[in-house]
Formats: structure tokens, sequence, C-alpha cells
């Protein structure tokens, strides 16, 4: 209980999207990337690596978002899926469903959609039910 902390992102910072800077297209990157700008596209960590999605407040992505660990201060239309951590801060709009393994959401953020919390063991209980007879 008191051993699994979740873990945090991390601060290092390897790409900047500057504010002013609009990329239309999906990127991929590894490491940690902060946006000041505008992305038109699916924004993914590299596959089989963590990474690290900082999005300021004058920043917005419109597109899918799958990463380890979001940061998002900024606006978000489409879905965000988080394999360890979201923190979504008092400036945060997202529209769209956000899944996650730990959350952390600061007063004033506001999501348009659903918060699906995503489990590390995925169960396979299936309950069949029988119709039931007219005997």
């Amino acid at each position: 209980m008191f051993g699994n902390k979740p873990s945090k992102p991390q601060n290092r910072i390897d790409c900047l999207i500057g504010a002013g800077t609009a990329i239309k297209g999906d990127l991929t990157f590894d490491g940690g990337l902060r946006v000041d700008g505008l992305i038109h596209g699916n924004v993914m960590s590299a596959e089989g690596k963590p990474g690290t999605l900082v999005l300021s407040e004058a920043a917005r992505i419109e597109g899918e978002i799958r990463v380890s660990h979001v940061v998002i201060n900024g606006t978000v239309v489409g879905p965000v899926h988080a394999a360890d951590y979201v923190e979504l801060q008092s400036k945060a709009n997202v529209t769209g469903d956000v899944y996650y393994r730990t959350l952390e959401m600061q007063l004033g953020a506001v999501v348009q959609g659903r918060l699906v919390y995503q489990d590390d063991v995925k169960t396979e209980k299936v309950v069949k039910l029988k119709p039931a007879s007219a005997e």
C-alpha cells in the first residue's frame, strides 16, 4: 500500500514546440515533450518507451494522445490515453475521454468526456445469464 507510489512525470524536456508553432500531422517522440503551440494530429510516445507530455496554458492539441505521463494545462480535443499518470492543471480543458492509472485534477480543470480508470490486471470474469425458461 505505502510502497506503491505512482511514478511522477520526468522533469527533463527533450523537445519544445513553441508558441506560434503549428504542426499538422502525427507526432511521435521519446523522452519529454513540452507543447506551447498547436498540433493538428495524434501525439504519442515511441513504442515501448516512456514519454512525458507537458501542455502549457497556451497549447492546443486536436487529436489523440498516447503517452505514459501527461500534464495538461491547455486544450485537448480528442481522447487522452496515459499508461501511468495524468495531471489536469487548473486551466486544463479536455473534450474527450481520459484513460488513466493515476489521476491528479486541480480545481478549475474541465473534462467533457469520461474519466476511465485503467487497471493493471485485466479481469476475464464474464457472467453469462441464462434466459428464463417457460417451464
